[in-house]
């Protein structure tokens, strides 16, 4: 199977970084592409987001680090058909530490998903709101980098810390590496300065920046408490309109990004 694995990655907490990857994951699901969501953030949002409240015994991506068990076995279905979950836990905090003196531990998730990989039409990776050991393994082992942004004063300022971030991970471990492109997020419309931050980050991105927005929108931060995708959640909100849009915008620019 010809697989795409796209990092979500962005250092600044709130943006809609694991909103954007349950529900785009959702939306592929839902035009029957296979689709695995790697949740690689230590608060396990992702997923909590697919009903995954705790991982069932040692069947998460933790235990992949530590080389306990195969990705294979600790894969696990949702409630939404094509969509599978590597869940995480709370012990993924102490992998940065664990790792720290071992050999190619940037490429230790690479070597976790290589063994899946090829079961699946797309892998997104949630990676934590930071620029540590597990974001650097998220971009070590990803074809592609999405980047969520929220229109607020300093998501330039940010931005450029994480393309610099890329561009290291690039050059020292994954020479194929690209941004798959920047979307913004938790859009208002009505707000001067969304427009504002809007404009910057065209001026400065053009194209690389997704025609979609994502509107806040209640319906959107409501469906992660329940456990549920917003496709699931509610299919006809606004939120879940963004993200078919993104869901179609996405495969049909897939594998046109900008060299950092």
């Amino acid at each position: 199977m010809d697989t795409k694995i796209v990092a979500l990655a962005n250092q600044k907490g709130g943006v809609g970084k694991t909103t954007t990857a349950l529900n785009l994951a959702a939306v592929l699901a839902a035009k029957n592409k296979k689709v695995l969501l790697v949740d690689s953030d230590p608060q396990g949002n992702a997923s909590s987001g697919v009903g995954v409240f705790k991982t069932n015994e040692d069947k998460n991506i933790y235990s992949c680090y530590i080389g306990a068990k195969e990705a294979v076995d600790c894969i696990l279905p949702t409630s939404q058909k094509n969509l599978f979950i590597l869940p995480a836990s709370i012990d993924l905090v102490g992998v940065e530490v664990e790792l720290i003196a071992q050999d190619n531990r940037e490429k230790r998730l690479k070597t976790i998903l290589r063994t899946v990989r090829d079961r699946f039409h797309y892998i997104l990776i949630d990676c934590p709101p930071s620029l540590g050991l597990l974001t650097i393994n998220s971009l070590t082992a990803a074809d592609s980098v999405l980047i969520p942004m929220q229109c607020e004063y300093f998501a330039l300022e940010g931005l450029a810390q994480l393309v610099q971030t890329i561009r290291k991970v690039k050059n020292s471990f994954n020479r194929g590496l690209f941004i798959e492109g920047l979307l913004l997020t938790m859009y208002d419309g009505r707000n001067r300065l969304t427009h504002s931050v809007a404009n910057e980050i065209q001026k400065h991105f053009g194209e690389q920046v997704y025609r979609t927005v994502i509107p806040r929108n209640v319906r959107l931060s409501e469906s992660p408490s329940h456990g549920q995708t917003i496709i699931e959640y509610d299919a006809g909100c606004t939120g879940a309109k963004a993200y078919k849009a993104l869901g179609n915008e996405f495969l049909n620019r897939t594998g046109v990004g900008m060299r950092p």
